[in-house]
């Protein structure tokens, strides 16, 4: 309705930053109504994509690293939550990240670390993270050539496996 009514009122070109902006709350809601709650609506945090991404992390990292993409670092912080209540060690890049570099090391050499959480946007192109074996992107972007740069973040020279990306 909130739509309809500011096409109605400013014509589609002018409303296109609206449909933007309601495409952009979907996509967020896809991940967890929780992303899109305020404080005086609350949406709950029922996310089942949240749900099947956790027990896909659970299977996978007794014998495998893996690559998390996510636009929205709100998602992320969902995830680090999620990992942190199942004991789940990870490292963490967004756009604040000062130290890049050495989250990327921390991730490639500590057998420990066996999660990498990273903004699409950050993490997107200038890094080498050749001891992925997964990739997932959880909210795939509407650019294809984003979500394959941070994709090729894994297949690089020196690859050690040979993993396969998975969207959620």
């Amino acid at each position: 309705d909130y739509l309809t009514e500011k096409i109605d009122e400013n014509g589609e070109k002018k409303a296109q930053m609206y449909i933007l902006e309601g495409l952009t709350k979907l996509r967020q809601v896809c991940n967890s109504p929780a992303l899109v709650s305020t404080e005086t609506e609350d949406y709950g945090n029922n996310a089942i994509k949240l749900d099947i991404l956790t027990n896909h992390i659970l299977e996978k990292t007794g014998e495998h690293k893996i690559l998390v993409f996510s636009q929205f670092v709100s998602m992320l912080s969902l995830i680090k939550e999620r990992l942190a209540s199942h004991g789940v060690k990870y490292e963490y890049l967004d756009g604040a990240t000062r130290d890049r570099q050495k989250c990327v090391e921390n991730f490639q050499n500590n057998k420990d670390i066996r999660v990498f959480l990273i903004s699409l946007k950050a993490g997107g192109t200038g890094l080498n993270l050749t001891e992925a074996d997964y990739v997932y992107i959880v909210d795939p972007w509407w650019n294809p050539a984003v979500e394959n740069q941070a994709i090729d973040r894994c297949y690089r020279v020196g690859q050690k496996s040979d993993g396969l990306p998975h969207d959620m």
